[in-house]
């Protein structure tokens, strides 16, 4: 007979004795199990005492999280929060230097438990940790010659403990003084400063910025972008990682205006250049996909959202409609007539009024506005609306010899055959935007971005230049007329997406892709692409196809079920990003049951089958939930920020409905777990890497049973069956 639910199994330590093994009734007070423990080892003041998890984590059971205990699991009783709290903010303020040390390492470590923070925190510990950032420590610092390792360990510890009781969210970051923002900002400022300080300081840094609008202000009195600089030419990522971090930080929460003079100047751009040429790893890995997994995704993402913030500043412009009355917005459009027919220009006061419209009229059509009379009428579209105009402005400031000759070589031929520069720039600005994502949110799990970018302080003009001279190339090589535009504006997204795929290092780079994109072989890719379709739309080979396609779909289940048996480090989301902790599960090679349990940090090799405590039969599984239905989501769901982490939830029902909650890695990763826990339920999986993997492997078996076929033609219906022989002489009877 199975025991009953309520009952759980577990082994009890307590140092100096033999663990016991004790059953635990979960229908009981916690009070009362812990004193029912006290009894058994002859100790007075239960009360005084608490039940742990006997890991890494040492996190404390409680009412709340009680149910989490499974059968087997290791517990150990020690000292209540409350009296562990008590002790430590006693010892931290010890004269001793060796004891405060040691104090303060166990701080850092009890500090990620919210249950010892809570107590700690209601002993007013925060105040007493800022207290000792802020004066405490100078009483050390004339000793830091001659005990710059133990003062280095002092601190370090000490920013860790507040970080990690930060974290938990139970403090306000608005309480803190100047003084305590002075003394960090004071430790990213200094050349040399101890690794693990710097880091916890930029980290600190970062929350104060994001979680207050009033401290941004005071933090950025205290640091500029050009201190952090140097630390990205380092060689340490993890510093790296936290430096763009608080760069992003300072750039999210500075006023408009601000952000334009900090991303916009040509001082930040040539010391961020500087500083990711310091990256010859990063930029070899941009160059070979092969190296992804042992680049730093963090930096990644950091350096995305950079790119993402910097290109949101055009959104403004992007939004903006010209006003065809105001004049300064009008000699915009006067300053590029002039640039491009400077010799042609006449006086102002040249002629009748009538005249000098007649030929304003005349060039604005060699321009290829499609307003002749009024040009400013074009750019009241949004998007891209006054964004356009800057850029063709930028071009033929910048490039004028390429402008000139785009708009002079246009405005010579016929009229159907003419690629109007001004249409053109506008319709590729709102394109660009749209490659590029101009205006949306950072994505939380995002690290697709291009260095090219990186690389000029006008990076996105400098981005249009290039395709619009790309753009007067392909439609020569199209023999393109004003009916085709549409379609030249088609296979220049193409061209241009192909050449970003490539993920170029530079402009430079990036033209030299889109040399080898002409339209001719645009035309070649486009070919190669839809023969590859043709061939295998004859019945014959659908048919063929409806017979493989079962074999395949048992393939890709059983690699699906193979990828669950290596396991995956799934991340438990938290107020801060790079503080997540993490916990693994794999399915047993029987596929009978998944075994999970939590880790310190992510790991590098295989996670071993004993160090995952706790178990879930897959019989015991009744579906699988994913998206907002999720539990842990539907508070977060609604969150505009959340949308990503939506998309990579999903959760395992279990019997007394009960829930094991994931939130994957990476899309890829969703998709194989969702797949993998269908299959197990003999259910269809259904997911668009399914459907990708089933493509991919039918076409490749399809050409390899078709090999023998190749360059002969395959009738549409079977040949007919010959008649009936008129005797069957021919046949050789073995009796």
């Amino acid at each position: 007979m199975p025991p009953p639910a309520d009952i759980v199994k577990v082994a009890i330590e307590w140092p100096g004795a033999f663990p016991k093994l004790m059953e635990i009734d979960q229908k009981k007070p916690l009070s009362a199990i812990i004193k029912e423990v006290c009894e058994g080892w002859s100790l007075g003041n239960h009360e005084n005492f608490a039940l742990q998890i006997a890991d890494a984590t040492n996190f404390y059971i409680t009412e709340k999280n009680r149910n989490d205990i499974k059968n087997g699991s290791i517990l150990r009783l020690t000292t209540s929060p409350y009296q562990t709290a008590v002790q430590l903010h006693e010892r931290i303020q010890s004269s001793s230097m060796d004891a405060k040390l040691e104090a303060l390492k166990d701080l850092a470590n009890a500090s990620r438990d919210i249950t010892f923070a809570q107590e700690f925190i209601n002993l007013d510990g925060i105040s007493l940790l800022t207290q000792m950032v802020e004066s405490g420590t100078e009483r050390y610092q004339k000793l830091q010659k001659i005990m710059k390792p133990c003062f280095g360990d002092l601190l370090s510890f000490t920013l860790t403990a507040f970080v990690e009781l930060m974290d938990h969210g139970i403090v306000s970051w608005d309480t803190f003084s100047v003084a305590f923002i002075k003394k960090i900002a004071s430790y990213v400022n200094k050349s040399a400063m101890d690794t693990a300080v710097l880091q916890r300081s930029l980290a600190i840094l970062e929350s104060m910025v994001l979680n207050s609008q009033d401290l941004y202000h005071k933090v950025a009195q205290e640091i500029t972008i050009g201190q952090l600089i140097p630390h990205l030419q380092g060689t340490d990522q993890d510093i790296q990682t936290y430096t763009i971090a608080v760069i992003n930080a300072l750039f999210l929460k500075a006023p408009e205006e601000k952000r334009q003079t900090l991303l916009m100047t040509d001082c930040f751009s040539i010391c961020l250049l500087l500083a990711l040429s310091a990256f010859p790893k990063f930029l070899l890995f941009l160059s070979l996909v092969s190296l992804e997994i042992q680049f730093n995704e963090e930096m990644a993402h950091q350096l995305y959202v950079l790119q993402v913030l910097n290109f949101n500043l055009l959104e403004d412009r992007m939004m903006t409609k010209m006003d065809p009355q105001d004049q300064a917005q009008r000699d915009i459009i006067f300053e590029l007539r002039r640039i491009a027919f400077d010799a042609e220009c006449e006086p102002n006061n040249s002629g009748s009024i009538e005249k000098r419209k007649s030929m304003y009229t005349r060039d604005y059509k060699k321009l290829g506005f499609i307003n002749h009379v009024n040009p400013a009428v074009d750019f009241t579209q949004i998007p891209p609306g006054m964004l356009a105009l800057d850029n063709m402005l930028y071009f033929a400031r910048h490039h004028q010899d390429a402008y000139v000759r785009i708009v002079l070589e246009n405005s010579s031929r016929e009229d159907k055959h003419e690629c109007p520069f001004g249409r053109s720039s506008i319709e590729l600005t709102k394109m660009l935007c749209e490659i590029l994502k101009v205006g949306e949110l950072p994505s939380e799990n995002c690290h697709d971005f291009h260095p090219m970018f990186f690389t000029h302080d006008r990076s996105f003009e400098e981005f249009f230049c290039t395709c619009i001279q790309l753009l007067n190339k392909t439609w020569k090589e199209m023999r393109a007329t004003s009916e085709d535009f549409n379609k030249v504006m088609q296979v220049v997204r193409e061209q241009i997406m192909r050449a970003l795929t490539l993920k170029p290092n530079s402009l430079d780079q990036f033209k030299s892709r889109l040399q080898n994109l002409s339209y001719t072989e645009i035309l070649k890719i486009r070919q190669s692409e839809r023969m590859n379709q043709e061939d295998f739309q004859s019945r014959p080979i659908l048919e063929l196809r409806e017979k493989i396609q079962p074999e395949i779909m048992e393939l890709i289940k059983q690699q699906r079920l193979n990828r669950l048996c290596e396991g995956t480090c799934f991340r438990k989301i938290s107020s801060r990003r790079r503080q997540d902790k993490f916990w693994y599960c794999r399915l047993s090679p029987n596929h009978k049951v998944l075994h999970y349990g939590d880790l310190e940090e992510s790991p590098q090799g295989e996670v071993p089958h004993d160090s995952l405590q706790d178990k879930l039969p897959v019989a015991d599984i009744k579906a699988v939930i994913t998206g907002k239905d999720c539990p842990h989501m539907k508070e977060k769901g609604a969150l505009k920020q959340n949308k990503e982490v939506l998309e990579l939830a999903f959760s395992v029902l279990y019997e007394s409905d009960e829930y094991l909650n994931f939130i994957a890695p990476d899309k890829h990763e969703y998709c194989v777990w969702t797949d993998g826990l269908n299959a197990l339920l003999g259910k269809e999986m259904t997911s668009e890497y399914t459907k990708s993997d089933m493509d991919t492997l039918l076409s490749m078996e399809m050409k390899l049973r078709l090999l023998d076929l190749e360059n002969i033609q395959i009738p549409e219906a079977p040949p007919p069956i010959p008649k009936e022989p008129s005797n069957y002489d021919f046949v050789y009877d073995c009796n």
